[in-house]
């Protein structure tokens, strides 16, 4: 689940980065609202993480500018502003939550998961396939009634996977969703993930395979 984190903070966007990363997040972090803009015509993400007090404009200009151009991505606003007319605004402005400063971690999580669980978004069915089911709220695997357990990252690869079922995933594809903007990605690093998947599939009798076109995905 890719995230992008709005925060001119850095040192606490540094603590809150590697505390989604631990919930299961690819966490990009930008501090103004221009690298805001340019990241968001370039890329995709699941769900935004925004700041309101950034140092170049206010962040409601950058929520304003999302959904003028119609981009449905849930944003979070996450903020010091406080007050019922700030909240009120931020959700008037298109936020699809407000939470205040200080916050607990768990709250924001568990905020950020149930925006994806909206009809549309990533979480809240379960993907089966064979006798292999993956709860995507839990982030967890079965095989049968079996629990499987999976590294985040090989996670990550076989839910992409199961959600395209039957259509070939290019390389890029899961590099994008794998890794952040400043993130190096190793040449064969997909390929390691998928030959793992592989074998622990095998392993644990799963009766879902993954085949390789090869130069296609």
């Amino acid at each position: 689940m890719r995230l992008l984190l709005i925060e001119d903070n850095e040192r606490f966007a540094e603590l809150l980065k590697r505390g989604l990363t631990g919930a299961g997040f690819v966490v990009d972090v930008v501090g103004t609202a221009a690298d805001a803009r340019a990241v968001l015509d370039t890329n995709r993400f699941e769900v935004v993480v925004l700041d309101l007090g950034l140092p170049d404009a206010d962040g409601l200009d950058v929520l304003a500018e999302m959904r003028r151009r119609r981009d449905a991505t849930p944003v979070l606003i996450l903020t010091a502003r406080g007050s019922l007319k700030d909240r009120v605004n931020g959700l008037g402005s298109g936020a699809d939550d407000y939470l205040v400063k200080p916050f607990a971690l768990e709250e924001l999580i568990a905020r950020l998961r149930a925006l994806l669980r909206r009809p549309g978004q990533l979480l809240g069915v379960p993907l089966e396939l064979g006798n292999l089911t993956l709860d995507t709220v839990a982030r967890q695997v079965f095989v049968g009634d079996q629990p499987i357990f999976f590294s985040p990252r090989e996670l990550a690869v076989l839910e992409h996977l199961l959600r395209r079922s039957g259509r070939v995933v290019g390389k890029s594809l899961l590099e994008n969703n794998l890794y952040g903007l400043s993130q190096e990605i190793g040449s064969n690093a997909v390929e390691v993930y998928i030959h793992r998947l592989r074998k622990r599939l095998t392993e644990v009798d799963a009766t879902v395979q993954i085949h390789t076109l090869c130069g296609v995905g």
